[in-house]
This record gives structure tokens, sequence and C-alpha cells, in this order.
């Protein structure tokens, strides 16, 4: 091991101006070159003074950039700090950092990621700008708020069960606008059924009668007391959610608009709805639209949604990805080779938590039932793969017209798929013709049959 140790502090120095910072929840240890300080290791506190000691000290030492790793989320103050006096912050993967084996220590950390960085062996994580990083934390609580709403809604489901009311069985949601007003008149002291009934909305598909047989039941203090708190909560969090809202519409106003509605407005919806998806804020669609310079929602399987957890994950600006193969792989959407004695060991697509990932897997998965050439593509592949491999092959496509769009900022066009198509459906009649003269027969087209 020391002989390992030795040839890898042979490595030329590339950046001799670097450090390694050690980020914890209380204590950061920082490691400078040996020549800048007599102490070269120091620990500093993590209160807000002792952040802006730190970064005094690097500034001291003349360090012109900070290598840490993504701690959770406590290297995020130490960032911005670094970031607001000029020094760059370089945010590392602590995959990529895994030490020597040996004694593991804070000291140690701090001082193997310093040389790591001065030799030139780290990559920078991706960080989109400030503004957008603002939204996607907005965002993502939001997505913390509808998850907490959603745990009081099945709160509400099960008061009902145990008081054997089967209303949440016969209509498909209790917090619409029919399920709501039973609810309120239940809380209210109403307890015939017909009453209850006639609260139906005109568009429900459930009858009335149905509504009925479901409001029979038990109804008990206890099970009343808590379907009454949990309504009471769950309407508090879609008023969360509704000022969140109001917040991102307030940022994303202020992003730098790419396209001008005036002069060229947004193209129609791809598959107008009569009302929004549900948790989607309004005027979300026009938003992004002016934020991307195009409209992603006529891409199949992509909805404002999904296209709006795009633009808070990666931004509207993919310049720092040199090129489509980049993006996919940042997004862990294309193979892993692992290769060694020049056998593949492995091709499987690496683990990833990478929020836009996810949503591409998503839209991937809707693709099933889609009549057009992307839906035609997942399908033949789940055909083929299997489920799993189909939708991360979809997703990979996705992310590469997604990718086009942005960079270029030209509108989806369905026809470039049309000549892939025609090569698809020429390949499979050659197959099916090769097949049936195996057989002993001959294909003929139908229009030739008299």
């Amino acid at each position: 091991m020391a002989r390992n140790r030795k040839s890898v502090q042979n490595l030329p120095v590339i950046e001799p101006n670097a450090a390694g910072a050690d980020v914890g929840a209380t204590q950061i240890f920082v490691a400078v070159p040996a020549d800048r300080d007599p102490e070269p290791v120091r620990c500093f506190d993590t209160f807000t003074a002792d952040l802006e000691a730190l970064a005094d000290w690097l500034e001291k030492c003349r360090i012109r950039t900070v290598a840490m790793e993504s701690t959770g989320v406590y290297w995020i103050p130490l960032f911005q700090i670094l970031e607001r006096r000029g020094i760059e912050a370089c945010l590392v993967n602590a995959q990529h950092v895994k030490n020597v084996p040996g004694r593991k220590s804070d000291v140690a950390d701090c001082q193997w990621l310093q040389f790591l960085h001065a030799v030139g062996l780290l990559r920078s994580s991706f960080r989109p700008d400030q503004e957008i990083c603002a939204i996607r934390s907005l965002w993502r609580h939001r997505d913390s708020l509808i998850q907490m709403a959603s745990v009081h809604i099945q709160h509400m489901q099960k008061a009902l069960d145990q008081m054997n009311l089967q209303l949440h069985h016969v209509i498909s949601d209790i917090t619409g606008s029919t399920g709501l007003a039973i609810l309120d008149a239940i809380l209210a002291g109403e307890r015939d059924p017909k009453v209850l009934a006639e609260l139906r909305d005109w568009r429900i598909r459930a009858t009335e009668e149905a509504i009925m047989k479901s409001l029979v039941g038990d109804y008990r203090d206890e099970h009343l007391f808590t379907l009454r708190q949990s309504l009471v909560a769950y309407r508090h969090y879609q008023g969360l959610i509704g000022e969140v809202d109001k917040k991102v519409a307030q940022w994303m106003s202020e992003l730098p608009a790419k396209v001008d509605p005036t002069e060229e407005p947004i193209p129609e919806a791809r598959n107008p709805r009569k009302t929004p998806y549900r948790n989607e804020p309004a005027g979300l669609r026009e938003n992004l639209y002016a934020a991307f310079g195009v409209d992603l929602t006529q891409v199949p399987g992509l909805n404002s949604l999904t296209a709006q957890m795009l633009l808070t994950e990666i931004g509207p600006d993919l310049s720092a990805f040199p090129n489509v193969s980049a993006f996919a792989a940042w997004l862990r959407l294309c193979p892993d080779k692992r290769v060694s004695g020049g056998k593949v060991l492995s091709s499987k697509t690496g683990p990833t938590k990478n929020r836009a990932a996810l949503a591409l897997r998503m839209a991937a998965q809707g693709l099933h039932h889609s009549q057009t050439f992307l839906g035609e593509y997942y399908r033949r592949m789940r055909a083929r793969l299997g489920a799993p491999k189909a939708i991360t092959a979809a997703a990979h496509k996705l992310a590469r017209i997604v990718y086009h769009l942005l960079t270029t900022r030209q509108a989806y066009d369905e026809s470039v798929f049309t000549k892939q198509e025609m090569r698809f459906q020429k390949r499979r009649e050659a197959r099916l013709r090769a097949q049936a003269r195996e057989l002993g027969f001959q294909l003929v087209p139908v229009g030739t049959i008299s």
C-alpha cells in the first residue's frame, strides 16, 4: 500500500492553488497546500461567522478553488459563501473521491480531496444557475407538500372504511367537487343518503343510486373526528401548495425570456385537455414556453409537469454538456460499460436518483398507448427487451430529443421520424417475406388480389 501511495504522490500538480474541504454537520476540515500555511489543515465550526473566517483564511492562503463532497445539504452554506467571495467551489461526487485503504479520518479526507483536486483528478458536478436553483428548492418543497397532503387523503379513506362508507370506492377522487361537498355535509351533521347523493356533480360517472348505497354506514364519533382533522389538514396543505405556486410563477416570470409570445405565439396543445393535470399550476405551460424558447409539451409523453421538472433540475441552458452523449450519460440513461482484460463485465445502466432522469422515465412509461413514432418505438422495445429496458431506451430517446430542442430551439417535428418509420416497415416486410418463403408461401399485397 505504501508503494501505491508513493506512485500516486508523483503525479504532476495542475492546480497549485487548490484546497479540499471535508464538510460535516457541525465541523468542516479544510486542507491547503503545505507551503501556504504553517498549519495547512484546520477545523472550523459551521456557524456563519466561522464560515466567513474559513473564507478569509483561504483568501490569505491564495486559494482559488476548493473541492468538497456533496454531503446532504451541509455543503450549501459554504458553497454560497465561497461563490460570493469569488473562490471556485468544486462540488464532487462522493463515489469519485473514495480514499485508498487505510485509516479514515476527517483530516485524511480533506487532505485527499486537496491532493486529487490539485492533480486534476476531480470533476465538478453540474449545478444550474442560482435562479434555477431557487426555483428548484421551491419545486422540491412543493413535492413534499403534495406527498404530505396525500397522506391525509389516506387518513380520510381509512376513516370512511372504518365507518363502512364506500364513497371513495364509488367515485374516483374524494377530493374532487363531489367528494368534498359530501364530506362537508357529513361533517355538518347530514346523514340522509339521498340528500348527500344529490350533491353529486353532473359530470361524475357514478349514479345517484350507487352513491346513496355507499353512504349507508355506521357513523361513529371517533372516526368523524379523525375525518374532520384529516380534511382540515388536507385543505391546509392545499393552501400551502397554492402559495408555493404563486412564488414559483413570480420567479419564473423573472427568468430571461427566450422567445417573445407576441411574435412567436405558443403552439396549440398537442392533446388539449378540458381540465389541467392534477396539481398543475395555472399558466405553467406558457411560462415554460417563455423560459425554454420551445414548447416541450409537443413531444409525446412530456406534459407540463415533466417539463417543469426538467427546468428546475437542469435549466434552459445545456451548454455545460458538450454533446448529447454527455447529457445522456449525466442522466444515467446510457449503458455503463465496464471492461477488464478485454472482457465486458457489465453494460447495465448505472443507478441514479436524478429527478430529471426519473421524470423522463415516467414520460417514457406513458408512451405505452401513444399512437406516434415514439409510442411504436417503446412498444417495439418492450416486446424485444422487456418493460424495464424499454423504459430506459425510450427515456434515452426522449433525452436526446429534449437536448436537440433546447440547444437548437427548433420546434418538435414528428415528420423527421417518417424516414425511420419507413425503413423499419421495409425491414419488417422483408422479414415477413423471408419467413413466408421458409414455410413455402408467398406474400401478395392486398391490392393485387382479384
